[in-house]
């Protein structure tokens, strides 16, 4: 069965640090394009970032560009989105995804707060 389950959310002050994993099981994650999207409440959902199969290409929203590192490890097929310098504006829960014949598969999330 198919899963991706986040983790590394927190409480972080202004300008800190945190490290999201997001750890799938069910199939071997290398073959596949995996995305990173966060939602604040009261807000759409946004795409921050996205990592193709191979690793090879990366992208990124405007708003965290230079900020935030997508990175995978396929030995654990794990997807990691490191963020820095966070803003207040960062917070949001952030969850990620991939697709499958047109089949969106969606973790749970996990809660970034940015605040001091």
């Amino acid at each position: 069965q198919l899963q991706l389950v986040e983790s590394g959310g927190g409480l972080v002050q202004p300008g800190g640090s945190l490290r999201l994993s997001c750890a799938v099981s069910g199939l071997s994650l290398d073959v596949y394009t995996i995305a990173w999207f966060r939602q604040a409440p009261g807000s759409e959902r946004e795409g921050v970032s996205c990592m193709s199969s191979g690793g090879g290409s990366t992208t990124y929203a405007d708003s965290v560009k230079g900020r935030f590192t997508v990175s995978r490890d396929n030995a654990k097929n794990t997807v990691y989105l490191q963020m820095n310098s966070l803003k207040p504006e960062d917070t949001a829960v952030y969850s990620c995804t991939l697709s499958i014949l047109g089949v969106d598969y969606w973790g749970q999330g996990t809660q970034v707060t940015v605040s001091s």
